[in-house]
């Protein structure tokens, strides 16, 4: 069974198109308008080995805040729709993350109830014209739309720019780990029978 997913979420702010393969190789081709977005997603596809097509035309004249959260939301969307009843899956994913100077710490539970835990100080605001604060906002509608649970802790860093690319990363293996399948796990992996 496939475990894709094709997502269309037109808002008078964003219009995305996307589609996603959990079992992919980490393919990606992404526009969003935002070069350092695109940069932080091709990454998250490489290193979660989902193949995501992704195209967004938003409001980057008002800034580029709607775009980076309607994106989480599309995303986790379609994780939740590709996950389907979760049957068989890993279900948590934990993850740690060097980038040079930065150490990042993460841990993911595809519970289905939504949670997110960010600890993330940036040393400076911005970087170009991309505001560091939109990536929680990102993880916060990734959250939100996938029902996960997730945490985020940076446990050292010092520039802006590893801090996001360590976040990235490890947040993309985390998700990893927890969506691959588990052929010891015949059912859904829960005592309650359903997450």
């Amino acid at each position: 069974m496939a475990r894709t997913a094709k997502i269309t979420r037109n808002t008078k702010e964003t219009k995305i198109a996307l589609s996603l393969n959990l079992d992919g190789e980490g393919k990606a081709k992404i526009s969003t308008g935002i070069g350092f977005f695109d940069h932080m997603l091709n990454l998250f596809t490489a290193h979660s080995l989902i193949d995501l097509m992704l195209d967004v035309h938003g409001d980057l004249e008002v800034d580029g805040h709607h775009t980076v959260e309607d994106v989480g939301i599309a995303l986790g969307t379609a994780f939740k729709e590709a996950l389907g009843d979760k049957k068989g899956i890993h279900r948590y994913g934990h993850f740690l993350l060097p980038m040079d100077e930065t150490l990042a710490q993460t841990a993911l539970d595809f519970s289905g109830r939504p949670y997110l835990v960010y600890h993330v100080p940036f040393p400076v605001p911005t970087t170009g014209n991309f505001d560091f604060d939109l990536i929680n906002e990102f993880w916060q509608g990734f959250v939100n739309s996938s029902s996960c649970n997730l945490h985020v802790n940076i446990l050292q860093g010092g520039n802006g720019h590893h801090i996001a690319e360590a976040v990235f990363k490890s947040v993309a293996r985390s998700i990893r780990m927890a969506v691959e399948m588990d052929p010891r796990q015949k059912g859904i992996p829960s005592t309650k029978g359903v997450l």
